[in-house]
């Protein structure tokens, strides 16, 4: 009990700087504030896609960065362009000012990306010798992040309904100020801030080899991929179709509320799922399909805001798992240089995937662009279900399929 209350403590500044850094009361109603600044279907397509360019320029060097200086360091920088970043959005008059606003948007992506996973992961390892207790304590990191972004959803869309949109971009800048004092009071391990490192070239060839050379790190690697391209797809394109089907402005704030519970939600629950068994396999993939084709072909506005929570929490679950076996399986020195490999590998898959559900939501709505979420739900669920089967056909690959197999 003593160790458990102890990690608490030394985690509790990290989790005061998450918990800020996520309450953006700007988030539920950007959409909204797009519509005011002149952005058509297509502008925002281009907005989702300009940090998911600048994101994996960024990312991996990052990563490295944080192996190499100080994951607290890199977490600061990054924090500080959030902030940069949503004054810039509070500040905007147009598009072309908001596009600006969003590459610093990226930056803060690039940054964080992986980092606070891995202090998490090094963390745990220093206090209990190993990282069996990461997937706890990652999943209540996801559920600060939850309840700071549902409780900012709720804020939002009522302080937007009273004031104005762009109001609620100016006052999460200081909440964002608080996030970056928040982290100046967390310790890292005395790892981090001592211990000589090799040299640069060294590192950077063992962390693409560790991507590369470890099928544990591919077969995590390519279930984050999807979960990341799904999850920033409901994330970033979501309320469209709230949108599309004239939602109250002060419905934008529940919804999204709701949205990202299943942040909280799933970081409590990717633990005890075991889809190595059949019957929890098939309910997952039928609640998963079941809410694509609601979001695809009803028009009922409460249905299909349901349907993306289900859709979401489904997702959050095999992400979480994934983020687990991924740190399980590479080593410390290169944790946030290979999890910001990853992370770049996702951006970069939605950058053409947010471009064409842009094309296609202009020319013929964001329905018929929830074809594209059918393709990748299908897609994901395809590789758990081959995860599945090789878990079954050989016990000693159990660690290696992202959902099947509890840590």
């Amino acid at each position: 009990m003593n160790s458990h209350v102890s990690l608490a403590r030394r985690l509790f500044p990290l989790h005061v700087s998450v918990f800020l850094a996520g309450f953006g009361l700007w988030v539920p109603v950007e959409k909204l504030f797009l519509g005011e600044l002149g952005f058509q279907p297509f502008t925002i397509g281009v907005m989702a896609a300009t940090y998911a360019a600048v994101v994996p320029v960024i990312e991996v060097p990052s990563g490295i960065l944080a192996d190499r200086w100080s994951r607290r360091g890199v977490m600061i920088i990054g924090t500080a362009a959030l902030m940069i970043s949503v004054l810039l959005g509070g500040l905007s008059t147009g598009v072309g000012g908001y596009l600006v606003c969003v590459a610093v948007l990226g930056v803060y992506f690039a940054l964080t990306s992986g980092t606070v996973d891995a202090m998490v992961y090094d963390t745990v390892v220093e206090h209990a010798g190993s990282g069996a207790a990461f997937a706890r304590r990652i999943g209540r990191i996801r559920l600060i992040e939850s309840v700071a972004l549902v409780g900012s959803g709720l804020a939002g869309g009522w302080l937007a309904a009273l004031t104005s949109t762009r109001l609620t971009y100016l006052i999460t800048v200081p909440v964002v100020a608080l996030s970056i004092i928040a982290l100046l009071r967390f310790r890292e391990p005395p790892r981090l801030s001592g211990e000589r490192r090799e040299p640069l070239r060294a590192q950077v060839s063992a962390t693409f080899s560790t991507m590369i050379g470890s099928p544990a790190v591919r077969r995590a690697a390519a279930l984050s991929v999807l979960s990341a391209v799904l999850l920033n797809t409901l994330y970033e394109f979501g309320p469209l179709w709230l949108v599309a089907l004239s939602a109250a402005t002060v419905f934008f704030g529940p919804a999204w509320a709701g949205l990202m519970a299943t942040i909280g939600i799933g970081g409590l629950v990717a633990d005890r799922v075991r889809l190595e068994r059949p019957v929890p396999y098939l309910i997952t993939a039928s609640v998963a399909l079941l809410a694509t084709l609601i979001m695809i072909m009803n028009r009922d506005l409460l249905l299909v805001t349901v349907a993306q929570i289900a859709l979401a929490l489904v997702i959050m679950v095999i992400s979480l798992r994934a983020t687990t076996l991924l740190h399980d399986a590479v080593p410390s020195a290169v944790r946030a240089g290979v999890a910001s490999g990853v992370s770049s590998l996702s951006w970069l898959a939605f950058l053409p995937f947010s471009l064409l559900f842009g094309v296609i939501n202009q020319v013929a709505g964001v329905f018929a662009a929830g074809w594209l979420v059918a393709v990748i739900v299908a897609a994901a669920l395809i590789v758990v279900s081959r995860c599945v089967l090789v878990h079954r056909a050989d016990r000693e690959s159990c660690h290696a399929p992202v959902l099947a197999v509890r840590q």
